[in-house]
């Protein structure tokens, strides 16, 4: 075992043999050194090394095991492909087994878009290495040349005969570190990767057989409720529990200002937290409507240079704290057997929820295990484990399971927010469209996506940090979306100060992105961008970006109610490259969803807050796309088999947003710089 300050690394042979039957292991290592591995893990910002295994029983199944999490993304279809591939099996011989820390190797987290470039490999790998062990027990097995083998559909075939996979590996079990060069099957003849496959478990998803974390039931199961704070900051001043605590089957826990109940049913529990009395001291708390003034401080504009250019432009952005709005919110079921937790819970960091767990509890690392369901979705807004906690704390109290699932409202109200912010940009330009100075300011939403693509000499790009009012944390992409806005609408509007138009004035200053301005032309050739003027009351708009080794562009048509100056996005169209596609339908999917996410925070949604407390807490009154607010999407995948293949979590949200608001500018004249886009009637 492998320790540091809270990475475990303790899948022991023995323990993975009894689980899965004995067989053949090979264990995935990545290329990098241990010694690398901790002086990342002192480097949190960097991705970790990952470690995967692939096991071969005895009947011939394939077991991929792997300490990423599927929250909606298709990873579990993806990796699935991955070992398929390099065994030369088909997907539904393959099962992947995710999220456990007990059985999976230590893992960051799920997010970044690091799955498909990092994950992806090191499955290809360690599928690649089991292989080629399997070519040389069939080798030993017949006395043959291996190069006289070949592998089709789960066996060794020889001249003189054939064995499956786990006729070879019974009773022979393994363990070979994987040869960073091990050959990998070239791309030109992947069978499986690169297909359109099924989501696997797509079924149980559809039909509700999948179980979800809140529904996970053990034998004598509770469920619980926490009590909350009546707004942000407030303290518990007195408490009295006598009521609650005298009702049949309701248990109550106390702990320091932590309060809960457990009941044999939700309902039961809800009554016994309302019967709690309590007593709160509340706290001077700003309001949203002054949040952009307190997040910019007073911090002295900085001195602009001096150019020669023909414009200048300054402009301020702003953009609101908004909600991640899974369809599953946080949910934990926690069972304490004396020696040990174990936490089922939705989350995209299961061995950064370990020991938050063990912590919280006073535990051991090595006496918390988490398992991550299948969750419904995440979007950076699932990194902490707060249910996973709270479910512990209680089940540990109480000495019997406990479920835990958050309302919508809790959801909305403690759980953390996408950054709000401000940038401010300044620009100088050219009427021959060279860009000759660029600064940007962003205060408290962060420094992702802030560095521009364009041809800019020495661009000036900080980030400031700000003390937020509201909880904050990780987002889709990050302050990537923010800050891309600001950048891609202060570019529409230099393209306008100097009468060029915006794609002409793009493409003239990407000559260090060649991968953006193929596919900003792609989707200007599929929109028709040029070649026809809109309508009365309608408007066009562009705008790109890159994140992640993905790249992407987006054209939007708009119309706007002349009296309500309701805005409808009438028609998308979005061109995506990230190299080589694994998944062509997973990959649209991923697109066209990040588009309408990215709708949302471009129109509807902001968190509205005053004296503490939320005001928009339910999707009554949260705004989010609805089925009428979807516009006609047309989405180009540029498949690029010569590269490395990138994420498409993150990416392909960056561009709606901008491309949005230069469109209301195309319809009206009438340029917003504050996301959410609203015109006034």
């Amino acid at each position: 075992m492998i320790e540091t300050e809270d990475l475990t690394f303790e899948v022991s042979r023995r323990r993975l043999l009894k689980l899965l039957g004995g067989g053949l292991i090979v264990a995935a290592l990545a290329p990098e050194s241990l010694a690398e591995l901790f002086e990342q893990r002192q480097r949190p910002q960097l991705p970790q090394v990952v470690n995967a295994w692939v096991h071969i029983g005895p009947d011939g199944k394939i077991t991929v095991l792997t300490g990423k999490v599927e929250v909606g993304q298709n990873a579990r279809t993806s990796l699935t492909q991955a070992a398929a591939e390099e065994l030369h099996v088909s997907p539904e011989m393959v099962e992947v087994i995710m999220g456990d820390t007990d059985l999976v190797p230590f893992d960051q987290g799920t997010f970044g878009s690091q799955t498909t470039p990092n994950m992806v490999p090191q499955i290809r790998r360690a599928a690649a290495a089991a292989r080629e062990a399997l070519l040389d027990l069939g080798s030993q097995k017949w006395s043959v040349d291996r190069t006289t083998l070949k592998l089709e559909n789960g066996k060794v075939i020889a001249a003189s005969g054939s064995a499956t996979y786990g006729e070879l590996a019974k009773g022979q079990p393994i363990d070979k570190a994987i040869d960073p060069n091990v050959p990998l099957t070239p791309v030109a003849d992947w069978r499986v990767l690169g297909k359109p496959i099924p989501k696997v478990g797509g079924r149980d998803f559809v039909t509700g057989k999948h179980k979800y974390a809140s529904d996970m039931r053990a034998p004598g199961v509770l469920h619980a409720k926490v009590l909350r704070a009546p707004s942000y900051g407030a303290k518990l001043a007195s408490i009295d529990t006598s009521k609650a605590e005298s009702m049949p089957g309701v248990k109550v826990v106390h702990q320091d200002d932590f309060v809960a109940v457990a009941a044999p049913t939700t309902r039961q529990a809800q009554k016994a937290l309302a019967a709690i009395r309590v007593e709160w001291t509340p706290a001077e708390h700003p309001s949203s409507k002054e949040i952009f003034t307190l997040l910019r401080g007073t911090d002295p504009i900085p001195a602009r240079p001096k150019v020669e250019a023909d414009k200048t432009l300054t402009a301020t952005y702003t953009a609101a704290y908004i909600a991640h709005v899974p369809l599953e919110p946080r949910a934990a079921m926690a069972e304490w057997d004396g020696k040990k937790m174990t936490v089922h819970t939705g989350t995209q960091r299961p061995f950064g929820v370990k020991p938050e767990v063990a912590q919280a509890l006073g535990l051991e690392d090595s006496q918390v295990r988490v398992l991550v369901p299948d969750t419904g979705a995440g979007y950076g807004g699932k990194h902490q484990g707060d249910a996973a906690v709270e479910a512990a704390k209680i089940a540990k109290a109480i000495g019997l399971p406990v479920s835990l699932v958050w309302t919508r409202q809790e959801e909305f109200t403690f759980a953390y927010f996408r950054p709000g912010g401000v940038d401010e940009l300044f620009a100088a330009v050219k009427n021959d469209g060279t860009i000759v100075a660029w600064e940007c300011d962003n205060y408290n939403s962060g420094p992702p996506g802030i560095q521009t693509p364009y041809d800019v000499p020495n661009p000036r790009q900080e980030s400031h940090r700000a003390n937020s009012p509201l909880r904050q944390g990780s987002y889709r992409c990050l302050g990537a979306t923010f800050n891309n806005f600001a950048r891609e609408t202060h570019m529409d509007e230099l393209a306008h100060s100097i009468g060029m138009d915006p794609l002409e004035f793009r493409l003239k200053n990407l000559s260090k992105f060649p991968q953006l301005k193929e596919v900003l032309q792609k989707a200007a050739d599929k929109f028709g961008w040029g070649k026809t003027k809109p309508a009365a009351g309608h408007g066009y708009g562009l705008a790109c970006g890159e994140e992640k080794g993905g790249f992407v562009a987006t054209i939007a048509e708009v119309s706007i109610d002349s009296e309500s100056k309701d805005i409808q996005v009438l028609r998308t169209v979005t061109a995506y490259e990230c190299g080589a596609v694994l998944n062509p339908d997973m990959l649209k999917s991923q697109v066209d969803g990040a588009v309408i996410m990215g709708m949302g925070g471009a129109l509807f949604e902001a968190i509205e807050f005053e004296n503490g407390k939320l005001l928009n807490s339910r999707l009554s009154k949260y705004r989010v796309p609805r089925y009428h607010d979807i516009p006609n999407m047309e989405t180009i995948l540029v498949d690029r088999k010569d590269l490395k293949s990138a994420g498409a979590g993150e990416a392909p949200i960056l561009a709606i947003a901008p491309a949005i608001g230069n469109a209301i500018f195309s319809a009206t004249g009438t340029r917003l710089r504050s996301m959410p886009l609203r015109l006034s009637a």
